[in-house]
């Protein structure tokens, strides 16, 4: 015979699974310092123009359909 589950115990334990998942969440995001967060937006900023920059072409042209 199987055992006898208690289905609370499963809900309690995967809710305290998804809040320390959450904690850890907040701490990376909140937990640094303003600095830390100006040089990481700093090195996103670079990234993103240098992805543009090597653009073979606009977002723009692309939607427009060519003439031929």
């Amino acid at each position: 015979m199987n055992k006898v589950v208690n289905l609370n115990k499963f809900k309690k334990q995967k809710a305290k699974v998804e809040r320390v998942k959450q904690a850890e969440t907040n701490r990376r995001l909140h937990g640094r310092t303003k600095a830390e967060r100006a040089r990481e937006a700093l090195q996103k900023k670079q990234l993103q123009t240098g992805v543009d920059g090597a653009r073979l072409q606009s977002v723009s042209d692309a939607d427009e359909p060519k003439d031929e």
